[in-house]
């Protein structure tokens, strides 16, 4: 799922006194993140094929890859605090006009200068820290890696105040004044907040969160703010805590898969690979009725199991299906609801990006996660394939054609190259070849010699661009689990996550019970977090809890990212349903008195995978 705005879209430039500050920001962080995506790349690849080729690991590949993807986190973070990209929710702000609306869009774009300002100087210290620190294979000293953490939060302090003055100055005033009056307030109840114990977690992690999400602050800065207060005002944890936390939150290696399966489903688009791949499905079954319904969701099956970000799915399939659907006769809100739940049907898909962050939060293997991913995608889909033949009945005088033989095999030769990727990524990452991280590398090194000598369509010029968009998504998505970690830190240490154990440990019906109980979490805060902040945030507290009833850990991660993905992609706050709107360029209301079956179909499917544990399970070693 994209992390940009609501409507999918990057935030409109910035102008006046303002966009000279902004033209100098990008210049000085895009093309340095483009460099550091590239270096990623040929480093982890370098440490593949010495290790599986000529049998020799280099020791310092993983340490210098890990040093580059903290500064690739920050600098991605700041681009996308430039562009406006990163992940809020504005339903509620899209209700408003006037002056009303101008407020919390001011408070939106302050809010998050608020945040960088507290933890700046705790940075600066943290990284001071880290002076006494070497590495082990390379012997540098380790203020070079936790440096990206104050430079970091400079530049998208630039980019905060840059996007404040681009607001208008009497909502801006206006939004200040609001901000400080709520902290004045919060700071006069301390004494009484720090005396009713953990029912002051309700005031910040519920009231506090929950305002600012509605207001249109981005989620990753309203878990900062919410976890920064909360540690100010009823506790006497130094502030230092926050960048020690969030380098915790990103620093994991299994994490560069982000970054560079973004790249990956950049590089199928610019390859045609995608293009080739919907083709045959096509010809294979396009011509039938409802045909073209299987191609979408074949296609997203496919493509999910080579780019493992949904908004490149989204965006490798919809524009190649949408004109031939819409011109049998298909309303264009069936359009989009197909393509906005057949999202949430494939977050299971491997390599799925939400797979690699629950393996990474929970220490669930990640081979073991790929494995159990592709049956429950799969029944899903066969849930969604049902409702699709009903309801999409095609213009009576549609012409539909016929596809003979010959066409078909023709499509499959020109598809096989780009068929044959998930395979490779796959057998790659069971083989041993490469772990879920270098996998993607070989990945990219495949698709541009096939895009370059295959398909001959790979355009150098949009190489840039892929490099630059790739370093902000994953920059939005990577401060989303740095912040989403403080917050859980924060939870944790207050005692919250053994309380929410024992709850749900005690829920009726035992194991099913807390699935059921689980599957209604996770839609509610899919939809309202999004999915990636809800699995950092509630993935170590329950999946103990789900070992300790007897749910395999492998099982339980379908489940509640199934569920998370409905959530997720389910109007009228799911931030995917409003991707995918844009993305198929179908205005959002289309589809909102659609989409209901389809995610009724994915519920069913979801109990089916639910209470059939062998699902997810079954081809495990």
């Amino acid at each position: 799922m994209s992390a940009e705005t609501l409507s999918g879209e990057m935030a409109a430039p910035v102008s006046g006194l303002a966009a000279p500050f902004d033209r100098a920001l990008a210049l000085l962080t895009e093309p340095l993140a483009a460099i550091v995506v590239v270096a990623e790349i040929l480093v982890l690849l370098t440490g593949v094929i010495a290790r599986f080729v000529f049998n020799h690991p280099l020791t310092w590949s993983d340490e210098l890859a890990s040093i580059m993807f903290l500064w690739l986190a920050m600098l991605g973070a700041a681009i996308a605090q430039r562009r406006g990209q990163h992940m809020r929710m504005t339903a509620l702000v899209g209700m408003f006009s006037g002056w009303l609306r101008g407020l919390l869009e001011a408070t939106g774009a302050a809010a998050p200068a608020l945040f960088l300002l507290l933890v700046l100087h705790p940075a600066y210290n943290f990284a001071e820290d880290q002076t006494f620190v070497h590495t082990p294979a390379l012997g540098l000293n380790d203020v070079v890696r936790a440096a990206a953490l104050p430079v970091g939060f400079v530049l998208m302090l630039a980019a905060s105040l840059v996007r404040c003055a681009d607001r208008g100055w009497r909502d801006l005033v206006l939004a200040i004044a609001v901000i400080a009056a709520l902290a004045g307030l919060l700071y006069a109840l301390g004494p009484w907040m720090r005396g009713i114990g953990n029912w002051n977690l309700v005031i910040f992690f519920a009231v506090l969160l929950g305002l600012g999400v509605l207001a249109g602050v981005p989620i990753a800065f309203c878990f900062g703010l919410s976890t920064v207060s909360y540690l100010m005002l009823t506790t006497t944890t130094p502030l230092e805590v926050i960048p020690g936390r969030i380098d915790e939150g990103v620093s994991s290696l299994i994490l560069l898969a982000v970054p560079l399966f973004i790249l990956l489903g950049y590089l199928i688009v610019m390859t045609r690979m995608s293009t080739a791949m919907v083709n045959f499905l096509a010809a294979l079954v396009g011509h039938v009725e409802g045909g073209l319904a299987y191609v979408l969701l074949g296609a997203m099956l496919l493509v999910s199991g080579i780019s493992g970000a949904k908004t490149a799915d989204m965006a490798a399939v919809a524009p190649v299906l949408f004109p031939d659907m819409k011109k049998r006769g298909i309303h264009e809100g069936e359009l989009v609801s197909l393509l906005a739940a057949s999202g949430a049907m494939a977050e299971t898909i491997p390599p799925s990006i939400v797979l690699i962050i629950i393996g990474s939060v929970t220490g669930v293997s990640i081979a073991a996660l790929f494995t159990g991913g592709i049956l429950p995608g799969v029944v899903l889909a066969l849930a969604l394939a049902i409702i699709a033949r009903r309801r999409m009945a095609e213009g009576s005088g549609a012409e539909r054609g016929v596809t003979t033989m010959r066409e078909i095999g023709r499509t499959f030769v020109i598809a096989v190259p780009a068929l044959l990727l998930p395979v490779i990524i796959r057998v790659a990452v069971m083989e041993g070849v490469a772990t879920a991280t270098e996998v993607a590398t070989i990945g990219i090194a495949y698709a541009i010699v096939i895009g370059i000598l295959v398909y001959r369509s790979f355009n150098w010029r949009e190489l840039y661009p892929a490099l630059v968009g790739t370093a902000a998504l994953a920059g939005t998505i990577l401060f989303i689990i740095g912040a989403a970690t403080c917050m859980s830190w924060a939870l944790t240490q207050s005692n919250f996550s053994h309380a929410l154990a024992a709850v749900l440990a005690q829920a009726p019906g035992g194991k099913y019970g807390f699935l059921i109980g689980s599957i209604v979490l996770f839609i509610v805060l899919g939809s309202v977090l999004e999915g990636i902040p809800a699995m950092v945030l509630f993935g170590p507290l329950l999946f103990p809890v789900a070992k300790q009833l007897g749910v395999h850990e492998v099982h339980y991660a379908m489940v509640v990212i199934l569920a998370m993905g409905i959530g997720l992609f389910a109007p009228p706050f799911g931030l995917g349903y409003y991707a995918a709107c844009s993305i198929g360029r179908v205005d959002p209301n289309a589809g909102l008195k659609r989409i209901w079956s389809y995610l009724a179909a994915l519920v069913v499917g979801l109990l089916v995978v639910a209470f059939v544990p062998w699902i997810s399970t079954g081809f495990l070693p």
